[in-house]
C-alpha cells in the first residue's frame, strides 16, 4: 500500500525558461535559417547519466497538490472533444503519487492511482471494482478516444536501467540531453512494438521537453511535449501538454483549469482501496483559475 512521505522540494520552475526562451516567426515572416547541428562532445558518461536521472526524478510540483483540468481529444478527422477531469498528486518513499478521476461521454466515472518509481503500479476503479493493472492494461486510454494511457501518466522508462545520452538535440532552440531508454527483457517480451523510449532534458535547467516512444525501424510512434507553464504562487506547474500518435495523427491535449497547491491531504486520498470512494475536491477558495 503506498504510503505517504517526506518530499524533496521540486525544481520544475526551471522548465519555464525552455519555454520562454522559444522563438516564435510573426505571420507571414520569412522562417529563421535552420540552426547548425550541436558539438557532440563531451557527453555525460554513464555515471552522470544516473546523477541526471535522479535529479529529474525528484522534480515535479513541490508537496501536495490538486488539479482540475481538461483533456481536448483532437482527432486528425472528426470533431474535438472535451473531456472534464480532478487530480489529486505528492509523492511517497517510492517516488510521485496521482490520483485520477475523469468522466467520459457516457458520464461514466473513471479512477486511476499511479504509482512512479522503480516499483511502479497502476490502480483502476470503474464503475465495478478495484484492479490493478498488468503490463498489457497499461496501454488502453484512461478513458476511450483519448491518446493518453497509463504508461503516459506513469513513464516507467524513467526507471530501465539501460539509459544512454545519446547525443545533444536542439529543442526549441535550446540544447536537450536526449537520453535513449532500452526496455528491459521481460517488457520487451510482452511489448515488442516498442523497440526503445527518447527522452529530452533541457542541457542546463534538467526539464523534460519531449518523450518519443520508438516503434520498429527507429520510427517515432508517439509523442508527448510539454507546450506550457504557468506560475501560481511562486510555483510554475505544467499548463498544457500535447499526447500525439504519430502513426494516426490523432492528439489529445491535457489542459490545466484550476490549481490548489500546498496541501495537506489524508492518507487515504491515494489508498487503492479509496478509488471505490468519491474524494472531496478543496474548497472553492483554495483553487486558483489557470487562465487559457
Amino acid at each position: 500500500m503506498p504510503r505517504l512521505g517526506k518530499f524533496t522540494p521540486a525544481t520544475i520552475w526551471r522548465a519555464f525558461f525552455v519555454f520562454s526562451l522559444g522563438v516564435a516567426c510573426a505571420r507571414g515572416a520569412s522562417p529563421p535559417a535552420q540552426p547548425p547541428e550541436l558539438a557532440q562532445v563531451g557527453l555525460p558518461d554513464a555515471a552522470e547519466t544516473r546523477e541526471i536521472l535522479e535529479q529529474f526524478r525528484h522534480s515535479g510540483i513541490a508537496g501536495q497538490y490538486f488539479l482540475q483540468f481538461e483533456l481536448h481529444a483532437l482527432p486528425r478527422r472528426g470533431a474535438e472533444t472535451v473531456f472534464h477531469g480532478r487530480m489529486w498528486g505528492g509523492r511517497n518513499a517510492d517516488g510521485a503519487l496521482s490520483r485520477v478521476e475523469l468522466t467520459d461521454s457516457a458520464n461514466r466515472t473513471h479512477r486511476l492511482l499511479v504509482q512512479n518509481g522503480e516499483h511502479a503500479a497502476v490502480w483502476r476503479f470503474a464503475g465495478a471494482r478495484v484492479e490493478q493493472l498488468g503490463v498489457a492494461a497499461l496501454f488502453e486510454p484512461v478513458i476511450p478516444g483519448v491518446e493518453i494511457t497509463a504508461f503516459d501518466l506513469q513513464m516507467p522508462f524513467l526507471y530501465w536501467p539501460d539509459a544512454k545520452v545519446q547525443r545533444i538535440a536542439r529543442v526549441l532552440g535550446r540544447p536537450a540531453h536526449a537520453i535513449l531508454f532500452t526496455p528491459p527483457a521481460a517488457f520487451a517480451a510482452q511489448h515488442p512494438e516498442i523497440a526503445a523510449v527518447r527522452v529530452y532534458l533541457d542541457t542546463q535547467f534538467n526539464a523534460l521537453v519531449q518523450v518519443d516512444v520508438i516503434g520498429a525501424k527507429n520510427t517515432v510512434t508517439k509523442t508527448t511535449a510539454l507546450v506550457g507553464l504557468k506560475k501560481v504562487g511562486e510555483q510554475w506547474i505544467p499548463k498544457a501538454l500535447d499526447v500525439r500518435n504519430e502513426l494516426t495523427r490523432d492528439k489529445t491535449r491535457f489542459l490545466v483549469a484550476g490549481a490548489a497547491l500546498n496541501l495537506d491531504l489524508a492518507p487515504a486520498v491515494f489508498e487503492p482501496a479509496s478509488l471505490a470512494e468519491d474524494v472531496r475536491a478543496p474548497a472553492a477558495d483554495r483553487i486558483v483559475p489557470v487562465e487559457p
